[in-house]
């Protein structure tokens, strides 16, 4: 995902780029991480862009039933999907801190990247 910055932004040299990556095996907690997020956001007036649905990554492990390995060929089969969302922001650090240090959802990992815009 590519986004230009614009050299009018937020009339100051410190502000930056900053994408949030969310990750998580459960739905509903990283929708409500990422609405809280936007709202937290949008509450400080910061430019946002997302939630970016990425594609969900399957885990799959397929095994035998019977421990010894004789019998009937059994299998179980087990799978783990994997969720992501991106937001992009732009702001000044400052702000960012005050967004990102609020509690989330439990299991949902949260990784912030930040680049400078100069």
């Amino acid at each position: 995902m590519a986004f230009k910055a614009k050299k009018g932004g937020l009339g100051s040299s410190e502000t930056t780029r900053i994408r949030i990556t969310l990750t998580s095996t459960n739905v509903k907690a990283l929708e409500a991480t990422c609405a809280e997020l936007k709202k937290g956001a949008l509450d400080e007036k910061l430019k946002v862009y997302g939630p970016v649905r990425l594609p969900t990554k399957h885990l799959r492990i397929t095994c035998r039933k019977s421990p010894c390995g004789e019998g009937t060929n059994t299998w179980d089969k087990f799978e783990m999907r994997i969720h992501k969302r991106l937001i992009d922001m732009e702001s000044r650090e400052k702000i960012v801190q005050q967004i990102t240090s609020a509690p989330f959802e439990p299991g949902v990992d949260i990784e912030v990247t930040l680049l400078n815009m100069d």
